[in-house]
């Protein structure tokens, strides 16, 4: 299981710390400058868990938290604040606008990480939100069923899974090692044709519905799932 985490933070030195500390792979992380920019993603892309800094350019931290509370499709969302504030009256107006915890800057990656688990656990792994989606593309996890503009898909296990992988990281590269071991569940041994042909299966069956052609392939490497049209 993946835990799409969302973060906000405009400071480059922090964001890359947070890269660090959620570079295990149960974590896929989105990083934001600024609130607003997160807004847009999350009106496209479930997230499982928000990490909002306080201090932002534009909306600031507790606006976007009011934001994302008063909105029924982002209101069971946990949301950690950030902040280097050690003001007593800020943690707990952050608190009682809904935030699920607070963390001070400077704070030790293993206190985040633990936190956010403790969280996550809490609000129940990864909720009631089982829908991801792109433009035309939407899979219901809670249904098994994956359509296109509306009209659903008949894809194999394997292709269902494949396809929520590479949805999970869009526009990151997903290499064949962890393809393999995280669909087939097992170890990647030099090359094999058996995820070529799943590719190739895959990007038919959508390509019936849509022409837009979402899965690339990063050669030497593994494939991603495009938010923009790819050159084959």
């Amino acid at each position: 299981m993946q835990y799409n985490i969302f973060i906000v933070e405009d400071d480059k030195s922090i964001r890359d710390m947070y890269e660090i500390a959620f570079s295990q792979e149960e974590f896929n992380i989105s990083t934001f400058i600024t609130a607003e920019t997160m807004f847009d993603s999350l009106n496209k892309y479930s997230a499982d868990l928000i990490i909002l800094d306080l201090m932002l350019p534009g909306m600031d931290g507790l606006s976007a938290l009011k934001k994302i509370k008063e909105d029924k499709n982002t209101q069971d969302i946990p949301v950690i604040i950030v902040s280097a504030k050690g003001d007593e009256a800020i943690k707990v107006k952050g608190l009682d606008m809904g935030a699920d915890d607070y963390i001070e800057k400077p704070f030790g990656m293993f206190e985040l990480v633990a936190r956010v688990k403790a969280n996550l656990r809490k609000a129940g792994g990864k909720g009631e939100n089982k829908i991801i989606a792109y433009n035309d593309i939407v899979i219901n996890d809670d249904e098994h069923i994956v359509t296109v503009g509306g009209q659903q898909v008949n894809l194999t296990l394997k292709e269902y899974k494949l396809l929520q992988l590479l949805m999970q990281n869009i526009d990151k590269v997903v290499d064949r090692e962890t393809i393999l071991r995280k669909v087939w569940d097992y170890e990647y041994f030099g090359e094999t044709r058996t995820l070529d042909m799943h590719i190739k299966s895959l990007r038919s069956k959508l390509e019936e519905f849509t022409p837009i052609k979402y899965i690339a392939t990063v050669r030497g490497v593994g494939y991603k799932f495009c938010k923009v049209n790819y050159e084959k």
